[in-house]
């Protein structure tokens, strides 16, 4: 598996030692996440929206109405760029200029392309739930030909990415090493709860393995 080759809009130029373009690691890090930031502009004026999205291969998959704004936009061949930032730690250095945040982030640019095909759509589809929760796909009610119809999926090729990582303690001026202040890091985490079942959902019904010890984390 190629890395990402750095491009214009892709390299990394403030704290370039923080750019990260093996693509093992940007996927490891899009894995993880749950939401991305869709940018793009929209009758000359600039959008950025939150959605949900999934990841099969080199391909991004994001997903909603067909009459949304952001899927008129992207379909007309509106460039895109796609976010998604982890946050790690709070870095709390010594002097207000030096505080900081352990992240993991991953920008992608690219076009959309709108997924018409009905077996495509549905294996995009797959790959939101399995994004969510591993192993749920084969036990839910999969998507019928009607509900296929109303919804808009788009396809995002994986080709210009670049990530940006930053790791490790506050780095304070030399100086103020000195200063009786506490500095370091409170490390950050997304931390899943218990599963709370529906109020309808029949006793006999147990939590399935993959959601009782659920994580974020991907390996």
């Amino acid at each position: 598996m190629s890395d990402f080759t750095a491009t214009e809009r892709t390299q990394v130029r403030r704290l370039p030692k923080r750019g990260v373009y093996d693509r093992e690691a940007v996927y490891r890090i899009l894995d993880e996440g749950l939401v991305c930031h869709v940018g793009f502009v929209a009758e000359g004026k600039p959008v950025v929206i939150p959605t949900s999205y999934g990841r099969k291969g080199d391909r991004l998959y994001i997903h909603g109405s067909t009459a949304s704004r952001m899927f008129r936009a992207l379909c007309a061949g509106a460039d895109v760029c796609v976010t998604v930032t982890l946050a790690d730690g709070l870095v709390l250095a010594r002097s207000a200029f030096h505080h900081s945040m352990n992240y993991r982030s991953v920008v992608i640019f690219g076009k959309a392309t709108s997924l018409d095909d009905p077996a495509a759509k549905r294996e995009a589809l797959q790959a939101f739930v399995e994004h969510v929760a591993p192993g749920r796909w084969q036990e839910i009610h999969q998507p019928t030909d009607k509900e296929l119809q109303v919804t808009a999926v788009l396809e995002i090729p994986l080709e210009e990415v670049s990530a940006k990582v930053r790791t490790g303690p506050p780095i304070d001026d030399e100086a103020d090493y000195a200063l009786p202040v506490w500095a370091g890091v409170i490390p950050l985490e997304l931390t899943p709860q218990g599963p709370v079942p529906d109020d309808r959902l029949p006793q006999e019904i147990a939590i399935p393995e993959y959601l009782r010890n659920y994580s974020r984390r991907r390996r």
